[in-house]
């Protein structure tokens, strides 16, 4: 409203969600899905859709977390969230236990506004590193007892061949710097190489 360019960071909607829905549950308000009351609900969207483009001029960036119980991504405050956000990036503990930092688990993590703010190369190499990401993890199991036989597909071959620099180049240190332009360059490489 004053033209300023905003960074909200919040920490977290979850504890926000319970603190409304303690407050929800003392003044009467009946318990809905996991007993969260339903003005609980209907407050997320007044704060999260508050962030974006104002009508004139500045903005309001918002980072989020949401804490998720037993890593159900679909628990009502996560899922309510999601439906809400332009987009959302996961974080698993699997691969923080891997030490693969940053733990994000780039297959749940989503843009919806990706396409709008890259270009059209861009985003044909990073769905191409997906899609060998997602082949890889969907045979994994396959893989890792042996019973993959190489040749019998295409597919999982070229994910196998790859998935170790696509790990490699998913992990980044503390103090590694990267711009746009090198993570691109970096996709297209993986992609154009062939195994060592």
């Amino acid at each position: 409203d004053q033209g300023k360019d905003v960074l909200l960071m919040m920490d977290s909607i979850t504890r926000f969600a319970m603190a409304k829905r303690e407050i929800g549950l003392s003044i009467g308000e009946p318990p809905t899905t996991k007993g969260y009351t339903p003005s609980c609900f209907a407050s997320l969207p007044k704060l999260l859709e508050r962030a974006g483009n104002t009508s004139s001029e500045g903005s309001i960036t918002g980072i989020y977390t949401v804490l998720v119980e037993g890593d159900d991504f679909n628990e009502p405050i996560a899922d309510a969230v999601r439906s809400i956000v332009d987009g959302h990036i996961v974080l698993s503990r699997d691969l923080a236990a891997r030490n693969h930092y940053p733990a994000v688990d780039v297959l749940k993590s989503v843009s919806r506004v990706m396409p709008d703010v890259v270009d059209k190369s861009h985003m044909q190499i990073a769905h191409e590193v997906l899609e060998l990401l997602a082949v890889y993890k969907d045979a994994e199991d396959l893989i890792n007892i042996g019973a993959y036989v190489a040749g019998n597909n295409p597919r999982i071959d070229r994910a196998i061949e790859h998935i170790d620099r696509i790990n490699s180049f998913l992990k980044q240190g503390i103090n590694e710097k990267v711009t746009l332009e090198e993570s691109v360059g970096m996709m297209k490489e993986i992609i154009n190489r062939t195994a060592d």
